[in-house]
């Protein structure tokens, strides 16, 4: 388990200085990767709204305000940020339903065992793949997502690490989970004329995995840069056969 080298570039993204600077120097609010729009199907099939969430470096994202303007009740947000947090706490004081924490992701020894319903991530594990130390400080963090689910609980991955590079961090036994995997592509992204290729019901199916987590060989990406959705349900002996939620057109 490497660093992701080829995707990162000469910052230290798992670094709180780094992340301070950048929002006192561009403090508008900004989504990596997919805004909630396009990832309400896949939220709202897998999370229900009285969910207790947990939103991992959230940042100055509006994730989290959209899906309370959705109907969540309950979102924890944190951040290794200093910066952003107080950013946000002023912005969403009068907002009861999302509370904001500095922390870092590989140290949430705050909250007690099995805290949460979900933990939402999107982009924090690759940030932390990108900086030192890449394949200590995934596990690190994915140790304590694990330790701070419900079982039956899920841990929601927006990434764009495809399953190669993704599934020997996420596969453990030690974190009990059952994965799902979809595949979305890039905001903006348009086909080619002519092309016949998956449609965006399509992005709502499960991709089917060989026996060792990975794509099928003669799997073609819509989108080269598409992002990939891990949908990793912790189980226990009795929820292991829980099958995956089918997702229903109803919440697009």
């Amino acid at each position: 388990m490497q660093r992701d080298v080829s995707s990162c570039n000469t910052y230290n993204y798992g670094d709180a200085h780094y992340w301070d600077t950048r929002y006192v120097q561009d403090a508008l609010s900004f989504d990596w990767y997919q805004r909630y729009s396009s990832l309400r199907p896949f939220v709202r099939s897998f999370v229900p709204t009285s969910s207790r969430v947990l939103m991992v470096g959230c940042g100055n994202s509006l994730m989290s305000e959209d899906m309370v303007k959705d109907g969540y009740e309950d979102i924890m947000n944190v951040d290794i940020s200093s910066v952003a947090i107080e950013m946000m706490r002023t912005k969403y004081a009068s907002v009861p339903q999302l509370k904001y924490m500095q922390m870092d992701v590989r140290d949430m020894s705050y909250f007690e065992d099995e805290s949460f319903d979900t933990v939402i991530d999107k982009g924090t594990l690759d940030s932390l793949m990108c900086g030192n130390d890449a394949p200590l400080s995934a596990s690190r963090m994915l140790g304590e997502v694990s330790r701070l689910i419900k079982p039956g609980g899920t841990y929601f991955l927006i990434t764009y690490g495809d399953p190669k590079v993704r599934m020997p961090h996420l596969n453990p036994s030690a974190y009990n989970w059952k994965i799902s995997l979809y595949i979305i592509p890039r905001p903006g992204y348009k086909k080619a004329a002519g092309d016949s290729s998956l449609s965006s019901k399509a992005c709502l199916e499960a991709i089917p995995l060989t026996c060792e987590g990975m794509l099928p060989h003669d799997y073609v990406l819509e989108d080269p840069d598409s992002h990939f959705i891990y949908i990793c349900r912790k189980t226990d002996e009795e929820v292991a056969q829980i099958p995956s939620y089918p997702l229903m057109e109803d919440v697009l």
